[in-house]
């Protein structure tokens, strides 16, 4: 019954992960269900047993080249408080939130807030499906592009794993080419 299940969301051509995420509460509940005796613990195991969907590549999201950047960066109207407002969420200088009249408004600025703001001006720039979280990710593109090493970047974006950094770099660490390789104190051959 689980893998029809699974393969009807296949069908609906929904992403590995949505699917994942679906059949993980379906084991859970199956779990819950057999640990409160609702459910035979064989038929439980059965249904943790059904493999997920397979999730290819490792590409997330999007990433924007150095010329974009900065021209999301230059957009916002200095002149204005909202512009002033915009130019400060990118920096982190995150204060109050203002209206679209231009009015200072609550306390605090949302995520929701920061979203409308790098859809307004991805879309003045020309750049579609552009997220808050793709902005991260281009800068450490951009930091790993200029040199920065691996382990930084990690450090930057606060990753437990260095694979997670190189899931957002869309790259793998060179082991071919170990820096080890050429320290210079190698006896000669």
């Amino acid at each position: 019954m689980v893998t029809r299940y699974r393969i009807h969301l296949e069908d609906k051509l929904l992403a590995p992960g949505t699917i994942n995420v679906r059949l993980a509460a379906v084991r859970r509940l199956a779990y819950e269900a057999a640990d409160a005796g609702l459910l035979s613990p064989d038929l439980a195991a059965g249904i943790r047993r059904v493999k997920g969907a397979k999730k290819l590549g490792i590409r997330l999201g999007n990433w924007l080249t150095v010329d974009e950047a900065r021209s999301l960066w230059q957009l916002p109207n200095r002149n204005t408080v909202k512009g002033k407002r915009d130019r400060a969420i990118r920096p982190r200088k995150i204060f109050r939130c203002v209206c679209r009249k231009g009015t200072v408004w609550g306390t605090e600025i949302t995520g929701k807030v920061v979203w409308h703001v790098v859809k307004e001006y991805a879309a003045r720039l020309g750049v579609s499906k552009l997220a808050p979280h793709d902005l991260r990710r281009s800068c450490a593109r951009f930091c790993h592009d200029s040199g920065g090493e691996l382990e930084q970047i990690q450090f930057l974006l606060g990753h437990v794993s260095v694979q997670t950094t190189e899931k957002y770099l869309g790259c793998k660490q060179r082991f071919r080419q170990a820096v080890n390789d050429q320290l210079g104190i190698e006896p000669p051959a």
